[in-house]
């Protein structure tokens, strides 16, 4: 059973041409060399991806999951936070040089990348976003079931838009079934749970 309950009443950024709510979730299909990126290295802007999100005042852990065929290049789909045009932060799974990876694009002004090569990911996949204050804390779910650190991201305080996105720069028709999406008061130390007492000196946060 879906539960995708903290959407109702999201908007639509970019409707996608299909998006169809079932007992599974919603499963969205992705409209014609969609995508989001801001100049970096490849010169073009691009803010046509997909994304339905909603606004979050403050401080926040949200989880997402879902699962999609990924087949074409640059083939993606995860969380987005949304400030402006120039401000924003997609963090998710990519088809990327022929393999599936999880990664994080920030964007202050410019876009940045990064990402972690997961090859053959298949069935549900879990991210998981937290942010406090000006931080971002984005993990993944391993298959082991552990919340593996992807990235730690600078980001503007105050109201956002928080949502799911997907996107298919080099095709139409991706399709992602978006399972769970959950938000919760910001988790304690989603940086380092398990850290606090075995380094010396670190402070917490």
């Amino acid at each position: 059973m879906g539960d995708i309950g903290f959407l109702e009443g999201a908007d639509w950024m970019n409707p996608p041409p299909v998006a169809e709510r079932g007992a599974d979730g919603l499963r969205v299909q992705t409209g014609f060399e969609t995508d989001f990126w801001r100049l970096t290295h490849y010169g073009f802007v691009h803010d046509n991806g997909h994304v339905l999100a909603r606004e979050v005042p403050g401080d926040f852990t949200a989880t997402l999951t879902w699962e999609a065929p990924y087949a074409a290049a640059f083939d993606q789909a995860g969380v987005m936070l949304w400030l402006d045009a120039a401000h924003w932060i997609k963090a998710g799974i990519e088809l990327t040089d022929g393999a599936t990876h999880w990664g994080c694009v920030v964007t202050r002004e410019r876009s940045d990348w990064s990402a972690v090569a997961a090859p053959g990911i298949s069935g549900p996949q879990s991210l998981r976003v937290t942010r406090v204050g000006g931080a971002v804390i984005v993990n993944y779910l391993t298959p082991g079931g552990h919340w593996q650190f992807l990235r730690l991201a600078d980001f503007p305080e105050g109201p956002l838009k928080l949502g799911l996105m997907a996107c298919s720069p080099s095709r139409a028709g991706f399709e992602v079934v978006f399972s769970r999406f959950t938000v919760e008061p910001a988790i304690a130390n989603p940086l380092h749970p398990d850290s606090w007492d075995s380094v010396p000196g670190l402070a917490r946060g």
